[in-house]
C-alpha cells in the first residue's frame, strides 16, 4: 500500500522534470503528505500536461458521501480494470502522483518501525494514479487514488504491497491523450519494471500527519 510520501522539491524542478509550461498554483512541498490532503499531481488535458492538486481519496463520480474516499486512498492494479470505483478511470482518467519518497511501515516484534523509500537512481518520480471529479449540490471535488502492485523482491522485506511507480520513459505514456481500454491500461502497468530502491529507518515522528518537518526524514542514528 502507500499511505504517506514525500515531495520536498522546488517548484522549478518539478516543473523541468516532468516538462510543464505553467506554474503550479500555491505549491508547498511536504515532509508527510498524508490521506485526505491536497496532492500535487499531472494530467494531460488533450492538448498538454498540467499540474495541479487532487484530493487525496477517491470520491467516484456516482458516490453519495464524500466520505468514501477515506477508504479509497490505494486502489489494486490487479483489479482496478474490473472493479466499478475503478475500471471508467483506467481508461480515461489516469494521472501522475508526484512524489520523491514514500513511508512504509515494518512489523517487528510487534512493532511498526516506519523506513523513508526512495529510488536508486533519481529524486523526482511519479506514482501511477487514477482520478475523478465529484459534485453533489454545490459541492465539488477531484480526488484520487494510488495504485498498487504486489512487493517486489525488495520491498517484500517491509511489507507485502506497495504503490506503482512508474519509470521515467513511461511517464508520459500513462496520462496521453486518448482512452485506452481498461484491460489495456491494466496489461500496461504489468509491463513495467521497478527501479530499484533504498530505505533507511526514521523515527515514529513521522506517524503523525500533523508532524511536517524535517525530523520525518531524519535518519535514527
Amino acid at each position: 500500500m502507500c499511505g504517506r510520501y514525500t515531495l520536498l522539491a522546488d517548484e522549478l524542478e518539478i516543473l523541468q522534470e516532468f516538462g510543464i509550461d505553467q506554474p503550479i498554483d500555491d505549491y508547498q512541498p511536504s515532509y508527510n503528505v498524508a490521506p485526505g490532503q491536497n496532492v500535487l499531481a499531472i494530467i494531460h488535458d488533450g492538448k498538454q500536461k498540467r499540474a495541479g492538486y487532487l484530493r487525496w481519496g477517491l470520491v467516484p463520480s456516482w458516490a453519495n458521501d464524500a466520505k468514501i474516499g477515506y477508504k479509497m486512498i490505494n486502489a489494486r492494479s490487479e483489479t482496478a480494470h474490473e472493479k466499478p470505483s475503478f475500471k471508467r478511470l483506467m481508461a480515461r482518467k489516469r494521472c501522475l502522483i508526484v512524489a520523491d519518497s514514500f513511508y512504509e511501515w515494518k512489523r517487528h516484534d510487534g512493532e511498526k518501525q516506519p523506513k523513508r523509500i526512495q529510488l536508486g537512481d533519481r529524486e523526482l518520480f511519479a506514482f501511477a494514479g487514477l482520478w475523478d471529479k465529484w459534485e453533489q449540490d454545490d459541492k465539488k471535488l477531484f480526488t484520487c487514488t494510488i495504485l498498487t502492485k504486489a512487493a517486489n523482491d525488495f520491498m517484500q522485506a517491509i511489507h507485502h504491497r506497495m504503490p506503482i511507480i512508474l519509470p521515467k520513459d513511461k511517464e508520459d505514456a500513462w496520462i496521453e491523450a486518448g482512452s485506452q481500454s481498461p484491460t489495456e491500461a491494466y496489461h500496461f502497468l504489468t509491463s513495467l519494471e521497478t527501479d530499484d530502491l533504498q530505505a533507511y529507518d526514521v523515527a515514529s515522528y513521522v506517524n503523525s500527519a500533523k508532524n511536517n518537518d524535517d525530523m520525518c526524514i531524519a535518519p535514527l542514528a
